[in-house]
């Protein structure tokens, strides 16, 4: 069986196996460094710029994390509008802008290539609300009261 995964070169044709038997390595301390720095200066960017763009424009956004590739060329943000209301719109507004944000960026942060930037939806906001509000459930609350009884 194989998996169609999309590259930059088009899609290979990889065996599933293959996907498990990749050890992922962690990022850098460099890597992390290097993402920090880049997320303070989005951070600093969307505060001060006005934006044109309807999607964007009065918008509050927070960028939660920022990772970037090994050779710091690429680099992926996970970027929430404040209140989480039309995230799909802003993150389309974001990759629209990114010419304009490495633009903005490069003058910010002193490396010797700005990254390529591509923002995607953070919802870690709504999953940890979601896990809270089962958390919270009666059944699970009948299943906790049970086991301290015992």
């Amino acid at each position: 069986m194989a998996i169609h995964v999309a590259g930059l070169a088009g899609i290979l044709d990889i065996p599933a196996l293959w996907l498990f038997d990749i050890p992922m390595k962690p990022p850098t301390q460099r890597q992390l460094r290097a993402g920090e720095l880049i997320r303070h200066a989005l951070m600093d960017i969307f505060s001060r710029e006005e934006f044109a763009d309807p999607d964007l424009a009065g918008k509050s956004i927070t960028v939660t994390e920022v990772r970037i590739s090994p050779d710091l060329r690429n680099a992926t943000a996970f970027c929430a509008p404040l209140g989480g209301d039309e995230m799909g719109k802003t993150i389309a507004g974001l990759n629209r802008a990114t010419g304009f944000l490495r633009g903005r960026l490069s003058r910010e942060i002193d490396m010797r290539v700005t990254p390529v930037l591509r923002f995607i939806a953070d919802d870690s906001y709504d999953e940890a609300r979601r896990i809270d509000q089962l958390l919270a459930s009666d059944r699970v609350r009948r299943d906790l009261d049970r086991k301290i009884g015992d």
